[in-house]
């Protein structure tokens, strides 16, 4: 069974193993060389800690299996392990994201996925989110952000 609760610092490393195995997953081919060299894992888990008060966990028999960060009217990340995927923890998650969207005072929610993320584009699409198009997303970098080729989905909550 699947549980949601707000996250913890105490669930930065398992989130930080999530966020890093999927990220590779999604990104490895279909973002820029220069964000997959600012991306490196030891770099995850420092970032689970800093976004854990906009991070709502799943878990399964006491196990993070996956989470979601929402800030403002963005759905920011959306990862689940490799061994809960097809498990309905992903659904449970973007439904959490979207209450959380709302209960923010926005009536649209969006998020963005790189071009050639086809596996999440069909989920999203499942999911009742609709493709707006591509755009050069910013990704955050120290030395400036990065356009990283995505799609923008976006969903009235």
């Amino acid at each position: 069974m699947v549980e949601l609760r707000r996250a913890t610092p105490a669930d930065a490393p398992a989130i930080a193993g999530i966020w890093y195995s999927g990220w590779c997953d999604a990104h490895l081919g279909n973002v820029p060389q220069q964000l997959v060299d600012a991306r490196p894992e030891e770099s995850f888990e420092p970032r689970a800690l800093e976004h854990v008060r906009h991070t709502t966990v799943a878990t399964v028999n006491g196990e993070v299996a996956g989470f979601v960060m929402v800030v403002g009217d963005e759905v920011e990340q959306v990862y689940v392990s490799a061994s809960h995927r097809g498990s309905g923890v992903a659904s449970a998650l973007l439904r959490a994201a979207e209450q959380d969207v709302a209960a923010g005072g926005h009536a649209v929610a969006w998020l963005a996925v790189v071009a050639g993320n086809t596996r999440a584009r069909r989920f999203y699409e499942r999911q009742g989110w609709t493709d707006e198009g591509l755009f050069d997303h910013q990704a955050p970098h120290p030395d400036g952000p990065i356009p990283v080729p995505a799609h923008r989905y976006t969903k009235p909550v």
